[in-house]
């Protein structure tokens, strides 16, 4: 026969929020943490400015077929090799694209705090999330402006803006230097 008790234990708030808080503790976690909300935050922004990143390398791949097929015709017996300013344009734009890849996974990749008790015995947790926190804004502002630079752009356009474009690739890497610079 069961205890009485026991099955009073399902039903009594005071047991079972003891119970899920030490289970929590054990799994080293508890949600509703303002660490936890912060940490979430992060990855949830990180993602975020990661597709904005995804979306303006796609724009320049499309502007780099585009312009592939518009300037680099399959070869003929008149005119066997492509023209060298056009060869030298699609590796431009091609190369721009590999480099904003990188960059996305750069951000995608990038570390936050650790959550175990030797982190949170020699950093406040809090305090370095916030800081993140504001690395994450500087950078989701820095991948729209680039995003917004090539979506939609022509070749030719993105090509004229190339060195801007390519100033604030370096500026997305300089923000993202910093922030891992606050996690050491």
């Amino acid at each position: 026969m069961p205890d009485d008790g026991l099955k009073d234990s399902f039903y009594d708030a005071g047991v079972l929020r003891q119970i899920a808080t030490n289970l929590f503790y054990g799994w080293g976690y508890n949600f509703y943490r303002q660490e936890n909300q912060l940490r979430a935050d992060d990855q949830t922004i990180r993602s975020k400015g990661a597709s904005l990143l995804g979306e303006a390398a796609a724009s320049v791949s499309a502007a780099e077929s585009e312009h592939r097929r518009e300037y680099l015709p399959p070869p003929t017996r008149a005119k066997p090799f492509p023209d060298a300013e056009a060869v030298a344009s699609a590796q431009k734009l091609e190369r721009l694209g590999k480099e904003i890849a990188a960059v996305e996974a750069m951000l995608q990749h990038q570390p936050v705090p650790e959550n175990d008790r030797m982190t949170q015995r020699y950093r406040h947790e809090a305090p370095t999330l916030q800081k993140l926190m504001e690395h994450d804004e500087r950078l989701v502002g820095q991948c729209e402006l680039l995003r917004r630079a090539v979506s939609a752009q022509s070749a030719p356009a993105i090509l004229k803006s190339l060195a801007s474009v390519e100033a604030g690739l370096d500026a997305i890497r300089e923000t993202l230097r910093n922030r891992e610079l606050v996690l050491l």
